[in-house]
C-alpha cells in the first residue's frame, strides 16, 4: 500500500518523519506517534465526554488517573486503554495555538459570545467554583434496583463504560451498556449543561435504525448514569485493521452510506455531532455485514438553521477548516466524513503532522494526496466523491442527501432523506429580487442530469399536488420527520421565514431554480459549460439595462464597488455581461479581518 499524505504544504517540519497509515495493534510505534494503537475492547454505546472535551484521539488528553468507580465495579487500570497520541508528557494545549495562529494572521480576536475556548472552560482542582455548582439532574435514583452492573469496557476521560444487565421492568435480562459520568469531574456549568443537553438530544434523536438507542438516565450522588444499547460489533477502526487498513469500494460503499444516512437524520433535525471518527461508529454485532450505530454525542450541540457555531471541539484528525476559524455549522459533519471516506478507501489520513497543532495547519493549508498508491486504482467517481467532501470552502460541501445520490453511491435502493438546505435555499429565493429569481431560472435549465436526480427526489419527497408545491408541503414534509431535537433546534422556524411563499405555488422548474446551491454547482466539473447555456438563457428571457448603482444596490454593496464592476455591465446595451452574470449568481463572499467585516467581490 503506496504513502498517502497530504501534499501542496508542508504542515509542520517533522511531517514525515514517521509513516501515519493506520495501522494493526501489533505494530510498535515510536513515541511521540500520530498513529492510533487498536485496542481489542468490547463495543459500547459511548465514551463519557461531558464538557467541550472528547475522548481518545480528541482536542484535550485523556486524565491518566480513572474516574470514581460504582460500588462493586472492580478499578481499572491506571491509564486509559483507548486510541490516543503516545506522548512522552501531555502534549501542548490544542486549541490555543491554532487561536495564536489565527491571531497572528488576522490580529487580536475576540472571545467568543458563550465564553473562552475549551480547555479554559474546564478546571481540574474544583475551586471554590465546583462547591456552587448544582449537579443534581433530576434523573431516577434507583439504578442500583433495575440494573445489575458488570464489568467495565471502555473508558473516557470524565468516566467510563459498562456492561450491564436489566434486573426489571422491560430491560429485565436484557444486556445494555451504560455510560457512568463522574459528577467529580464537573467543575463547570458548562459541564454540567453538556451532560443535560446529551441526555436530551438521546432521547430527542433516539429512533433511526443507525443511531445508538438510549433507554433511561439515572444518578446518584457520585454518578449520572445513561442506559443505552449495547453494540457487541466492535469499532469501525477496528474493522478497518482488521482488513489492513482498507475497504474495497464496494464494501467502503455500504458503510458511508449508513453514515451519510443517519447524519441526514441528525441535521435535518438540527443536531451537529461534531465528533465524528471511526472510533464512534459501532457496530451491532460481529456479523460480517451487521448494521452501525453512531454513538458518542458529548460533543454534539443543538444548532438554529442559520447559526453559527464557534467553540473548538472535535478530534484532531477530523476536523473541518471552519471549526478552525470558529465559525461552522453542520457542513463540519460532512468534512468529517470525508476524512473517514478518505481512510477507508486508502488506509491513511489525509491530512498529519506529529503534533496537533501541526495537524490543524494541515488542515487549513494542505491539500489531500490522491496520486500515490492505491489511489491510482480507485474509481474516478470515488475520487470526486472524497474531494467534494473535503472542499475547504464549506459552502461548496455537499450535504449528506446530496452525497447519497452521488455518482459513486447512486442506487435506487437507496432511500433520499428529506434536506434541510433545500429550505434554507427556497427561503432565500423567494426573498429574493425579480433580477436574482431570473438569473436563477436561467441556471435552472441548465442542470446536467446528475444534478437534477438529487432535486426530483427532495420535490416527490414535498409530495407535489397536481406537479406544484406550496408553503403547506413544505410544512407537511418538516413536520412528518419532526423529533423534539427539532423543537429545541428551532428548525421549525425557517417556516416563517418562507412565508413569501404562501401566496405562490412552484413547479418543478421553478423549484429546481429556487434549490439551486451556485456554491456548489461552481465545484461541477463541467461548470464553464453550465454557466454559458445558462447565460445564453438568460440573455433571453432576463438580462435587461441595469446601471452599476442599481446592480451594487442588489448586491447590497456600497459606492466602494462601483469602480470593480464596471465590467460587469456591457456598454454596448448596459446588460449584464457574462461576467457580470456569474458574479451576480455567486453574491457577495463577507470575510472578518482585523476585527472589521469586509465585503469582497469573488
Amino acid at each position: 500500500m503506496g504513502h498517502c499524505c497530504s501534499k501542496g504544504v508542508a504542515a509542520d517540519n517533522e511531517t514525515n518523519a514517521t509513516d501515519h497509515r493506520l495501522k494493526p495493534p501489533h505494530q510498535p510505534v515510536a513515541s511521540p506517534s500520530p498513529v492510533m494503537p487498536s485496542v481489542n475492547s468490547v463495543s459500547t454505546a459511548s465514551d463519557a465526554t461531558p464538557g467541550r472535551h472528547t475522548s481518545a484521539n480528541s482536542f484535550s488528553v485523556n486524565s491518566p488517573f480513572p474516574s470514581p468507580l460504582p460500588a462493586g465495579v472492580a478499578p481499572s487500570p491506571a491509564m486509559t486503554p483507548g486510541r490516543k497520541f503516545r506522548w512522552p508528557l501531555p502534549p501542548p494545549s490544542p486549541a490555543k495555538p491554532i487561536i495564536a495562529a489565527l491571531q497572528r494572521w488576522q490580529g487580536k480576536m475576540a472571545k467568543p459570545k458563550d465564553g473562552p475556548i475549551p480547555e479554559e472552560q474546564q478546571g481540574e482542582g474544583g475551586g471554590e467554583g465546583e462547591r456552587t455548582l448544582d449537579k443534581s439532574f433530576g434523573y431516577g435514583k434507583n439504578f442500583g434496583a433495575k440494573f445489575e452492573l458488570g464489568k467495565e469496557v471502555g473508558r473516557g476521560h470524565f468516566g467510563h463504560t459498562c456492561w450491564a444487565k436489566g434486573k426489571k421492568g422491560e430491560l429485565k435480562g436484557q444486556s445494555v451498556a451504560v455510560k457512568i459520568i463522574s459528577k467529580s469531574k464537573m467543575t463547570s456549568a458548562i459541564a454540567i449543561e453538556d451532560v443535560r443537553r446529551e441526555v436530551k438530544m438521546l432521547k430527542a434523536l433516539s429512533g433511526h435504525t443507525n443511531l445508538v438507542k438510549f433507554y433511561e438516565a439515572f444518578e446518584d450522588v457520585n454518578n449520572v448514569y445513561i442506559v443505552m444499547e449495547l453494540c457487541e460489533g466492535g469499532e469501525l477502526l477496528d474493522r478497518i485493521l482488521e482488513r489492513g487498513g482498507r475497504y474495497p469500494e464496494d464494501d467502503a460503499k455500504a458503510i458511508i452510506v449508513q453514515i451519510l444516512d443517519v447524519v441526514a437524520y441528525c441535521h435535518l433535525q438540527g443536531v451537529v455531532h461534531r465528533d465524528l471518527k471511526p472510533e464512534n461508529f459501532l457496530f451491532v454485532s460481529k456479523v460480517e455485514n451487521a448494521g452501525m450505530k453512531v454513538i458518542d454525542f458529548g460533543l454534539s450541540d443543538f444548532v438554529r438553521p442559520d447559526q453559527r457555531l464557534n467553540d473548538i471541539v472535535g478530534s484532531a484528525y477530523y476536523v473541518a477548516p471552519e471549526v478552525l476559524h470558529r465559525s461552522y455549522s453542520v457542513e463540519a459533519d460532512l468534512w468529517s466524513i470525508g476524512v473517514i471516506s478518505y481512510i477507508l478507501l486508502c488506509g491513511s489520513r489525509p491530512f498529519w503532522a506529529r503534533t496537533e497543532s501541526g495537524i490543524f495547519r494541515s488542515v487549513l493549508r494542505a491539500n489531500p494526496n490522491f496520486d500515490d498508491s492505491p489511489w491510482p486504482s480507485i474509481s474516478p467517481e470515488a475520487k470526486d466523491f472524497v474531494k467534494r467532501l473535503l472542499n475547504k470552502d464549506h459552502r461548496k460541501r455537499m450535504t449528506a442527501a446530496q452525497a447519497l445520490t452521488h455518482p459513486w453511491l447512486r442506487n435506487e435502493r437507496i432511500a433520499i432523506p428529506l434536506d434541510i438546505l433545500i429550505y434554507k435555499l427556497v427561503k432565500s429565493y423567494v426573498r429574493a429580487s425579480p433580477l436574482k429569481r431570473a438569473a436563477l431560472k436561467a441556471l435552472s435549465k441548465a442542470l446536467p442530469e446528475d444534478e437534477l436526480i438529487y432535486l426530483r427526489a427532495q420535490f416527490s419527497l414535498l409530495e407535489p399536488k397536481d406537479g406544484s408545491i406550496s408553503l403547506e408541503n413544505f410544512r407537511m414534509a418538516l413536520m412528518k420527520v419532526a423529533t423534539d431535537a427539532m423543537k429545541e433546534s428551532r428548525v421549525s422556524d425557517i417556516l416563517n421565514l418562507m412565508e413569501p411563499l404562501a401566496y405562490k405555488n412552484l413547479d418543478f422548474e421553478e423549484f429546481c431554480a429556487a434549490a439551486i446551491s451556485v456554491y456548489q454547482l461552481e465545484v461541477h466539473q463541467e461548470w464553464e459549460k453550465i454557466a454559458t447555456t445558462a447565460f445564453e438563457h438568460f440573455k433571453e428571457a432576463g438580462n435587461r439595462v441595469i446601471s452599476v448603482e442599481e446592480l451594487a444596490q442588489e448586491m447590497s454593496l456600497g459606492p466602494s464597488a462601483y469602480s470593480l464592476m464596471s465590467d460587469w455591465i456591457t456598454k454596448s446595451d448596459g446588460k449584464l455581461s457574462f461576467v457580470g452574470y456569474t458574479k451576480f449568481l455567486h453574491g457577495v463572499t463577507v470575510r472578518s479581518s482585523n476585527n472589521t467585516r469586509q465585503r469582497q467581490l469573488v
